[in-house]
């Protein structure tokens, strides 16, 4: 399936790419959206694709376009847990803290007893309030209710998610992060570390109608009131990626991680192209094996711009 998957890909990059070196008057007789989805949509059976695979060959064409008009809808994420994510599985009922090291930094967990970690498609919470907090300029965040977050990333909208994010943001609400830095020097240890929770206080109506819950004068009925470490880290440090890509991985938080990593390493570039460790420090994980001297080179061509 993923063979056949990236062959259509390629075929749909080669496609587009001679049409747009066609003169623009005859660029008209071949347009790609209306006309090569659909043929491929005629060929599903023959070629064994499900529906859900052709919904993401959709999505790459759409971010390829996006990204040749430069006209990308950027969301932000916030820089520890972009170096070192949340636990990508469910933990263990009783496991109440989590601690991860990417080179000098270092990340650590520390969840409230009802609510347990947070883990998985929790990921997206963050990323969502600090693109809200980013767009209103202020830590105090105002929307009108929970499914548009889940519009947001294109998730369903059934009482499922909806009664699966509300708990989500009881273990994000929960939970306590402490995230610094360990350097060496001969005999001397240099410890630069932040104790942090990511909101201060949050007023949620969670129920299924949209209309319910009290409202006045207009204003917004959920409010979320991020901490003050949390707003300066997004505020210093926010890191660029593309909406419609994080839509396309909610369901898959390892690979978010690894394009939110990369997007990150391509957006600091800027204008250079670098070696970037898979292994090792500043790299996808701590390795004493010989293979963490192996890296990538990342031309900034590819880097997130709005």
């Amino acid at each position: 399936m993923g063979s056949r998957l990236a062959v259509i890909t390629i075929l749909i990059t080669v496609t587009r790419s001679l049409i747009c070196q066609l003169p623009s008057e005859d660029q008209a007789h071949y347009p790609i959206s209306n006309s090569l989805l659909p043929t491929i949509r005629s060929v599903l059976p023959s070629i064994g694709l499900t529906r859900r695979s052709l919904k993401t060959l959709e999505t790459i064409q759409i971010v390829c376009e996006e990204r040749d008009q430069r006209r990308q809808e950027l969301a932000f994420n916030a820089r520890p847990f972009v170096l070192c994510g949340l636990p990508l599985r469910r933990p263990q009922w009783d496991q109440l803290s989590y601690a991860r090291r990417n080179g000098h930094f270092s990340l650590t967990i520390v969840a409230h007893p009802e609510f347990g970690l947070p883990y998985g498609q929790d990921r997206l919470i963050p990323i969502w309030v600090a693109t809200l907090a980013l767009r209103q300029k202020c830590r105090v965040i105002r929307f009108h209710h929970l499914t548009e977050f889940l519009r947001y990333f294109d998730l369903p909208t059934t009482g499922f998610y909806y009664r699966r994010i509300a708990c989500a943001f009881q273990r994000i609400f929960g939970a306590t992060i402490f995230f610094g830095t360990e350097d060496r020097c001969n005999q001397s240890v240099f410890l630069d570390w932040a104790r942090f929770h990511f909101f201060d206080q949050i007023r949620l109506w969670c129920r299924r109608d949209e209309n319910s819950g009290p409202t006045s004068d207009g204003e917004c009925q959920h409010t979320i009131t991020l901490s003050d470490a949390f707003y300066a880290e997004i505020q210093e440090h926010g890191i660029p990626i593309e909406r419609r890509v994080v839509a396309a991985l909610s369901n898959a938080p390892g690979t978010l991680d690894f394009y939110t990593w990369l997007a990150w390493k391509c957006w600091a570039a800027k204008g250079r192209t670098i070696r970037i460790p898979l292994f090792g420090g500043h790299g996808l994980a701590r390795s004493s094996e010989p293979r963490s001297t192996r890296g990538i080179d990342l031309s900034a061509k590819k880097s997130v711009r709005g």
